[in-house]
């Protein structure tokens, strides 16, 4: 009789501390399984941020545009401005190595004759092809843009005695990137593209063209007819 008490009172003290150990255990579990998903929402997370950065870094590849210099393709920084939309915020440096921006050229109409260098043939030849355009427009400034220093963009000009254009240098400013116009590939690296930019007086652009081939002339007419 005695033993008998004895292996059930053995029996209540044994019964409790195996439930608790059961609970402790089933805790434990809980927790590992907490743990899991927890290190599966933050693994999907992290995939889920990485696609996103793939897309976005697409996407600004896919902003990017090419042109040719003697047939060999070279890359441009960006998109120029598209027509209908306002001009980017730029700088540009004077013959006085004064700077321009937007406020000094509002109230005017305004060409960008941009090019790569005021030392090459076709360059030259725009510079003074637009140098005749302007003579013939009112109320408009035209501004042959390159990334020329100042002081050669002046000589050029006062040699052949261009006086209705005005020369900028990008030299030390963010045109070329907000005008989406820097070569950043190609013997080129480092100027600016062929293009025209033409806006009205409130800042609005009526025309833009990229020139497909840089050893190649802008379209003059396309320009002129923007402003009509």
């Amino acid at each position: 009789m005695k033993n008998l008490f004895s292996a059930a009172l053995i029996i209540c003290i044994l019964i409790p501390l195996n439930s608790s150990a059961q609970s402790g255990r089933i805790k434990k579990r809980k927790k590992a399984a907490k743990k899991t998903v927890k290190k599966a929402v933050k693994k999907s997370a992290k995939k889920a941020s990485k696609k996103a950065s793939k897309k976005t870094a697409k996407k600004k590849v896919a902003a990017k545009s090419s042109v040719t210099l003697g047939g060999n393709k070279v890359s441009v920084s960006g998109k120029l401005p598209k027509v209908g939309s306002r001009l980017p915020k730029f700088a540009l440096t004077t013959g006085t190595l004064s700077e321009i921006g937007n406020a000094d050229i509002k109230g005017k109409r305004v060409i960008f004759n941009i090019f790569p260098s005021i030392d090459t043939p076709t360059c030259a030849t725009s510079t003074r092809t637009f140098n005749e355009i302007a003579s013939g427009l009112t109320n408009t400034d035209v501004y042959c843009v390159s990334a020329d220093l100042p002081f050669a963009q002046g000589r050029f000009c006062g040699s052949e005695g261009l006086a209705n254009v005005k020369t900028a240098s990008s030299f030390r400013s963010n045109f070329g990137e907000a005008f989406g116009v820097n070569l950043t590939s190609g013997v080129l690296k480092g100027v600016l593209a062929r293009a025209v930019v033409v806006a009205d007086t409130d800042g609005k652009v009526l025309h833009a063209e990229l020139v497909s081939e840089i050893a190649n002339e802008p379209n003059y007419s396309a320009a002129i007819n923007a402003l009509k």
